[in-house]
């Protein structure tokens, strides 16, 4: 039969565009079918307080690119757009330790440490990984508060998808393609407006719609925007997908009918974000269109086991949002480290969400209010003026050090799909299994001695606080690389167990807590499944070299 396409890539982020580039370029007829909007300098917002364009709840007409989900455990940030989260990612491509290979479900699977740095190697090229080279106060700050704790031999600039020109060059000089022998788009360079998560406006920013897509698209690869995938079932004939599949998609477009369209393809590959992923074949699972998917979707969540705090400095004079949006980190043990980060001047919506410190009690969260309490407090009765300008957002990015303190150190969490007892009218993921610490204890006493150091208040995430649970921007796993069906969804190759020419390629495949922001990560390892794939010419779609 003819088939509308040879691969549908279902998903635009780190995983799907550097799927569809690879498959292209062996020869593939290619689609990427993408629920967000494909964004410009001139559509992106001009700060997180235009959240028409900013935040992604389109039930209510907001088609931002930055999402927010709720679970009982934990608070995922996330991102959606042609481009996936590189839209609104801070930039960071570190390579995780070498030991997370040996941890988790693929632990064994591979001599990853012999096979991946070529990957990695391949990916940080693409993707353009640099040293930072604009400190701002932030910077400048976190390496005084080191200093103040004796972790300052620990300091470092992060490694960043950003172009900052040739030596010499001045902020937001333009050039032809640097990366792509003139391949790709002209670039500018970086003006350390600090906005990377509101969307790179001066074309400084490597998302992936200027490398990986954007040479995709060249090569002939359609990018359906705004179009949501509802379902994947193989086509009638055989069970296991050797036949093809049959893809149907709903616009994810607001007020447009939603009518369905299909098409359909001899292979698939889920990109869709790990939360993105999950959420579709449990659904494709539970309604019988793929039943054979393994019952380990939704096991070992991760999140780098994360926490948002900060330090505020009140009427600031230093403007601390200047620089990328993370330009360094500390190491304050072996275990954890801490980037700052930062949002541009005037977008201070994340201020609704910061507060008071509470450090009391961090193992008694009922309690962790009242210590809020006490130290609001003693705040108002010693410094009035200074406590409510923290209370208050306006301000916020200019006068905030952000840190993101990830960790090493295992855990999990599981998602399940089911009707839930307070909203029985449809089925939605929702989390279970051992609560994730809402408190890094170690993270709020390196928060209290640097702002006591350099004149500042620290703070907590607000739902850290009163509803004792944590926030990540790095949710993994849950459809992880494993050596046996009973112990994840995909194989070492990335194809899923139970079907043929299926792959999961983002960070939903992650099998180990890997400490560090995953971007670069999901790229590496995405890149590895491209490289087992044969040329066009050379494909055998029902051999069993298709299927694990």
């Amino acid at each position: 039969m003819q088939y509308d396409y040879d691969y549908v890539v279902i998903g635009s982020g780190f995983g799907g565009s550097v799927s569809a580039l690879r498959l292209a370029e062996k020869g593939y007829k290619v689609a990427v079918m993408e629920m967000g909007k494909r964004w410009s300098p001139e559509t992106l917002p001009e700060t997180n307080w235009s959240l028409n364009k900013w935040l992604w709840i389109p039930q209510i007409g907001l088609r931002g690119f930055f999402n927010i989900s709720l679970f009982k455990h934990v608070i995922v940030l996330h991102g959606n757009a042609v481009g996936g989260g590189s839209i609104t990612y801070a930039n960071v491509l570190l390579v995780p330790p070498e030991h997370i290979w040996n941890q988790g479900s693929w632990a064994g699977l591979n001599d990853w440490t012999q096979v991946m740095p070529q990957h990695y190697a391949t990916a940080q090229r693409m993707l353009g990984v640099t040293t930072n080279r604009l400190f701002g106060p932030a910077d400048h700050r976190l390496r005084e508060m080191a200093k103040t704790i004796g972790v300052e031999h620990t300091f470092y600039p992060t490694e960043v998808g950003v172009y900052f020109g040739r030596e010499g060059d001045a902020p937001g000089t333009t050039r032809a393609d640097p990366y792509f022998d003139g391949k790709g788009p002209e670039r500018s360079t970086c003006i350390g407006c600090g906005a990377c998560m509101v969307g790179c406006r001066y074309n400084a920013k490597n998302t992936l719609d200027k490398n990986y897509l954007y040479l995709a698209e060249k090569l002939g690869v359609r990018v359906h925007e705004e179009t949501r995938v509802v379902d994947v079932k193989p086509l009638a004939g055989k069970a296991d997908g050797a036949d093809g599949y049959e893809i149907a998609t709903v616009s994810s477009r607001f007020g447009v009918l939603r009518g369905k369209s299909r098409v359909t393809c001899r292979g698939v590959v889920f990109s869709a974000s790990s939360l993105g992923t999950q959420h579709l074949l449990f659904k494709l699972k539970q309604c019988g269109s793929l039943p054979n998917i393994s019952a380990a979707l939704g096991r070992n969540v991760r999140t780098n086991a994360e926490s948002l705090i900060g330090v505020r400095f009140p009427g600031s004079r230093e403007d601390l949002s200047e620089g990328v949006a993370i330009g360094s980190g500390i190491y304050i043990d072996k275990d954890t480290h801490i980037e700052t980060t930062r949002y541009p001047a005037g977008s201070d919506a994340m201020g609704i969400l910061s507060t008071l410190m509470a450090t009391g009690w961090p193992n008694v969260p009922l309690l962790r209010p009242l210590a809020w309490l006490g130290m609001l407090f003693k705040l108002m009765l010693t410094q009035p003026i200074t406590t409510l300008r923290m209370l208050w957002p306006v301000g916020y990015a200019r006068e905030t050090m952000i840190f993101l303190c990830m960790q090493t150190l295992e855990g999990h969490i599981d998602l399940e799909f089911k009707r839930p007892w307070y909203w029985p009218f449809n089925r939605m993921m929702v989390s279970k299994g051992e609560r994730i610490p809402a408190c890094i204890p170690e993270a709020n006493a390196f928060a209290k001695k640097a702002a006591a150091a350099t004149g500042g208040v620290p703070a907590n995430f607000v739902p850290e606080v009163f509803l004792n649970v944590p926030a990540t921007a790095h949710c993994m796993g849950g459809a992880a690389i494993a050596g046996t069906p009973r112990e994840g969804v995909c194989d070492g190759k990335n194809r899923v167990w139970g079907y043929r020419n299926m792959y999961i390629c983002d960070g939903s495949m992650l099998g180990a807590n890997l400490g560090v922001n995953p971007s670069l990560t999901i790229t590496a390892v995405t890149e590895h499944a491209m490289s087992h794939i044969p040329a066009a010419s050379e494909q055998r779609w029902d051999a069993i070299g298709g299927m694990n």
